[in-house]
Formats: structure tokens, C-alpha cells, sequence
């Protein structure tokens, strides 16, 4: 059956049935049992129905290899890479000092992150798996991104990916203490330039949460996070 349902999502022909079938998995905000009784399944048959379908769409979903790679035969100059907490229910889990795993400080909430690469137009283009909100900003991928910016296509970022390492381009910090007017005039105007054209990316975040309302606020395990802002990823491109 899964097999089928890939098919079904790859054959453009089937846009609209795509589109009813998978509008009541990614909404969320509905009570989830008055969705499966209204269409005289059991509760747990939903929820198996709703899993089902946003595994087969996020298995659609490209890879980083596979976005890298179009992205220079495209001819793109950069890409914009930016992280979001998706806000989740509380959850158990705890870190080894004690806080709550799933609780992001900065963000001052529970939830998941995740992070998303976008073209220089803001267009999302990948999504990677989710990490807990208590995570710093970082990605395992780095290495796929470092070849990419050795073959011309650098990344843009922002502070919270200092020390990222070469290829990923971030704004310089200000002395600490001090206003930014304590840069050199040369960095000041490097960093207003990767701001400026960093900032298409919150494009790509905004989009993909406006398209689904459940990236707003995940009221399912905040463990499948990843798979629904991909299986979302992959309806945007199907959408646009």
C-alpha cells in the first residue's frame, strides 16, 4: 500500500485527490477523534492512517546531496540556512544537568528544532530531522555543506551558527561590551550585506508553517516534527 501511495503522490494527475486526502492528517488544530469518527474509523485507525500518510509524504522529501546538487546546476550563488523551535505539549525527558530536554531557552517554550535550508529567493528546500528544543543551533550535515561552498556555493546564516566552520557565512560579533560601531567599517558593511540577504531565508520558515497549521504547534509527539515539516515540504512543492 505504501508503494502505491508514493505513486499516487509522484503522478501529478492526482494533485487534487492528494489534497483531500492529506488536508485532515496535517491539521492538526481539529480534535483528532471528532476527524476519525466523522469518517467511521476508530480512534488509534486515525491515528495509524495519520502516521501512514505523513511517513509516505516526508519519504518524498529530498535529500541534502540531492538539493546541493540542483541547487549548482542552477546556478545559485548561496543558500540560507536558519533554524525554528516548533512549539509542542510538554513533554518528559530530562538532560543530564537536569532541565528539560524538549524546552528550548531561548524560545522560552517546548518543542522541536529543526532547520531548513532555502534558495536565495527564500523557497524552502530541504528540512532536516528533528532535535530537542534544548539543542543549540547546529546541524550534522556541515561537512555536505563545507564541499558545497568549496565548489562555489557558500552558505549564509546567522550569529546563532558561529563557529560553524569555512563555508558557512555568518555576521561578526561586536566586541563584547561594546556597540557594533567598534567593528571595522569594512566588517560592519560585510555584515549588513549577509543580514540583508540572509534574511529571504525567514521566508522559508513562514511559508512552510503557513501551509501547515501543525507546524505552528505540534500536538503529536514533537519526535515527528521532522517528518511533518517534510511531508509538508513536499505538498509545498506539489502546491507551488
Amino acid at each position: 500500500m505504501r508503494e502505491v501511495a508514493i505513486e499516487r503522490i509522484t503522478d501529478a494527475a492526482t494533485e487534487p485527490t492528494i489534497r483531500r486526502l492529506m488536508r485532515t492528517p496535517l491539521t492538526f488544530s481539529q480534535r483528532r477523534d471528532q476527524r476519525a469518527g466523522g469518517r467511521r474509523v476508530s480512534q488509534a485507525t486515525g491515528y495509524r492512517y495519520l502516521h501512514e500518510g505523513i511517513d509516505v509524504l516526508a519519504s518524498q522529501a529530498p535529500d541534502l546531496h540531492e538539493v546541493l546538487g540542483r541547487c549548482r546546476g542552477e546556478g545559485m550563488t548561496h543558500v540560507i540556512l536558519d533554524g525554528t523551535l516548533i512549539a509542542s505539549d510538554r513533554v518528559a525527558g530530562l538532560r543530564e544537568n537536569g532541565n528539560d530536554l524538549w524546552f528550548g531557552q531561548k524560545h522560552k517554550a517546548f518543542g522541536g528544532k529543526v532547520q531548513f535550508l532555502a534558495a536565495p529567493d527564500g523557497t524552502p528546500l530541504w528540512v532536516s530531522d528533528t532535535e530537542p528544543g534544548s539543542t543549540p543551533d547546529r546541524l550534522h550535515a556541515f561537512p555536505v555543506l563545507y564541499k558545497a561552498a568549496a565548489d562555489g556555493l557558500p552558505t549564509l546564516a546567522d550569529k546563532g551558527y558561529i563557529g560553524a566552520g569555512i563555508g558557512i557565512l555568518v555576521p561578526i560579533r561586536r566586541p563584547k561590551g561594546q556597540s557594533e560601531q567598534a567593528l571595522h567599517a569594512d566588517t560592519r558593511t560585510m555584515n549588513n550585506l549577509i543580514r540583508g540577504i540572509r534574511a529571504l531565508g525567514e521566508r522559508a520558515v513562514a511559508e512552510l508553517k503557513q501551509r501547515c497549521r501543525a507546524l505552528q504547534r505540534v500536538t503529536t509527539s514533537p519526535s515527528r516534527t521532522g517528518n511533518i515539516a517534510r511531508a509538508t515540504l513536499t505538498l509545498n512543492a506539489i502546491w507551488r
